[in-house]
This record gives structure tokens, C-alpha cells and sequence, in this order.
């Protein structure tokens, strides 16, 4: 159903950009006959031209997500890393960031695991995006995020740099190559550790499922049920088994290829300067904005824009 929904608003949008397309030659044809044109008429002209272009881009746009997973809701995970307290501050901005991104494209956001900072921020955080193309727009974000700035957490405020790492999974219902064996998951309840709330932190809710063979481990407690968390976990679980079966896959391939894979933790993919001066930059696609702000308050579609065309080539 909701391939049906994307399906049919792209159709709509495809449609009403055809009509106001014939509806423009029209209008463009009666005003060439009378030579004569007002300044409310040309303005008329150019601002139907600036919406129609403005449509024309987001049909272009929809064109970069040819990937299998692309349509697919998206689980985010944000880790911090190297740089102690302002690590896990700065894991908890890009969690803001995030979800601020998702709310301007009108997608649904939860926030399905957390484990705070004992000082401040977060250590990591789990979020299931869902939304049309949700996938598509957030695998640009998968690796290493690097800030700069001034230190709000040391009596010096010297400038310090700091890491977090971002996992990207599209969720998937089931797996065609990869079966999951009930006897292979061992399954950890707990009293989950967030802010509280209804039927959280009063029973063990919380979930964590180990898939033993792998070692992979996937989990829930924002949930207000264990029967919840442990289908959360159980998604999660599948997705990470099946990004762990493309690797697989892709390092048999590099192995034949006599390739060495790069390791992902060491290789940033973008960096976020805040002093001496503001400027984010993609090490993949080289595209930069001085407008920091705009992209930590979740403006990030020039740069996922970029990193689709980038990967279509």
C-alpha cells in the first residue's frame, strides 16, 4: 500500500506538471499574438516557469533512487567514538539533526533505543525512519562524522575534535538468503534505562536478541511492551544479518579482485568545522556549504542529492 501511495503521487505530480505545461503554451500563444504584454502579465509567466522548474527538480530528483532498498523505511544508528564527553554530545546533535530532517520531509521518526552520556549526550542511539524513499535519502549518511569546534565541556574552551559513527539498514521484512533459525537467537530481557514513562523502568521490557552463529546483536526498550521491543529488535536483527550477508558477498568479491577493504571507522565521510570558521564538508563528493547551522538543523538534502548523482555515474 505504500508503494501504491508513492506510485500515485508521483503519477499526480507528473500529471498536473503536463497540464500546467499545456495550459502555459496556451497562455504563451495568445500572448505572442498581441505583442502587447503587461509587467503583471510577465510576472505571471515567470513565476508559473519557477514552479513548474521546481517540480521538474523534485521528478529528478525521484530519479536517483534506482537502488534495490531505496523505497524501503531506514534504521539509523548513531555511536559515538573518539573524544570522550564532546563525542556523545556531539552523537546527540546529529540525533537532532535527524530527526529535524525528518520532519521537514515529512517522514515518521521513533526513536527505538538510547543509552545516554553519564555527563551529557548520548553513547548511542537507534532510530526507525519511515517514509517514502526513507532508505533512498539516508544511505548517504552511513560512516564517520567529524565535528570541530570549541569545547563547551573543558574550563579552557580549547578546540577539540570529535567522532561519531552512523549505521544505516533499510528495513527489511524477510531475508531470501539469509534464514533465521529460532535456536540460534538467545533472547536477554531487562529494565530499560530511558527517561521513563508508561510501564518503562517499572519491568523488565527491555529486549536484546543475540544471534549466536554471527554474534550480531539487535535492541528495543522505548517500546511500552516486551512483546513490542522484541519485534523492534527482531527487525533491526534482520537487517543487520542482511548487511552482514552483502559484505560477505562484496569481500568474496574483493578477494577475487585482490582488493583490501578501507576501514570504515578511520575513513570519515563528512566534517562539520564550527571554529575557526563554519563550513560543512563531503570527503565523497566534495560539496561544502558555509551554512552549518542549516545543515545541523537538518538541511541535508544537498548533500544526499550530491551522493546520489555521485553514485549514479
Amino acid at each position: 500500500m505504500q508503494e501504491l501511495e508513492t506510485l500515485r503521487s508521483e503519477i499526480q505530480l507528473l500529471s498536473g506538471l503536463e497540464t500546467e505545461l499545456d495550459e502555459l503554451s496556451e497562455f504563451l500563444g495568445v500572448f505572442s499574438e498581441t505583442e502587447e504584454s503587461s509587467e503583471e502579465e510577465e510576472k505571471e509567466i515567470e513565476n508559473k516557469l519557477a514552479g513548474m522548474e521546481e517540480k521538474l527538480d523534485q521528478l529528478e530528483f525521484k530519479t536517483l533512487f534506482s537502488g534495490e532498498y531505496d523505497r524501503n523505511d531506514v534504521i539509523l544508528t548513531i555511536t559515538s567514538g573518539a573524544g570522550g564527553v564532546d563525542a556523545q554530545d556531539w552523537s546527540e546533535m546529529l540525533l537532532r539533526m535527524y530527526l529535524r530532517f525528518a520532519q521537514i520531509n515529512n517522514f515518521k521518526a521513533k526513536l527505538i533505543d538510547e543509552t545516554r552520556g553519564s555527563e551529557a549526550g548520548i553513547k548511542s542511539a537507534t532510530l526507525e525512519i519511515s517514509g517514502s524513499y526513507a532508505y533512498g535519502y539516508m544511505k548517504s549518511e552511513s560512516g564517520v562524522h567529524r565535528l570541530v569546534r570549541l569545547s563547551p565541556f573543558n574550563s579552557d574552551n580549547l578546540r577539540q575534535t570529535s567522532f561519531a559513527a552512523v549505521e544505516v539498514l533499510p528495513v527489511i521484512p524477510e531475508i531470501k538468503e539469509v534464514k533465521i533459525d529460532p535456536n540460534d537467537l538467545r533472547i536477554d530481557v531487562y529494565r530499560s534505562s530511558g527517561a521513563g514513562g508508561q510501564s518503562v523502568n517499572t519491568t523488565d521490557s527491555a529486549v536484546r536478541i543475540t544471534h549466536i552463529p554471527t554474534g550480531i546483536v539487535a535492541s528495543c526498550q522505548n517500546e511500552r511492551s516486551q512483546m513490542q521491543n522484541k519485534e523492534q529488535a527482531m527487525k533491526i536483527l534482520t537487517a543487520k544479518l542482511h548487511k552482514a550477508h552483502l559484505e560477505k558477498q562484496e569481500e568474496e568479491k574483493r578477494k577475487l579482485r585482490g582488493e583490501n577493504k578501507a576501514n570504515e571507522w578511520g575513513s570519515q565521510i563528512r566534517s562539520y568545522v564550527l571554529h575557526p570558521y563554519k563550513m560543512v564538508k563531503d570527503h565523497r563528493t566534495k560539496h561544502e556549504t558555509a551554512q552549518a547551522e542549516d545543515v545541523l538543523a537538518g538541511n541535508l538534502t544537498e548533500f544526499m542529492e550530491s551522493y546520489l548523482k555521485q553514485i549514479k555515474k
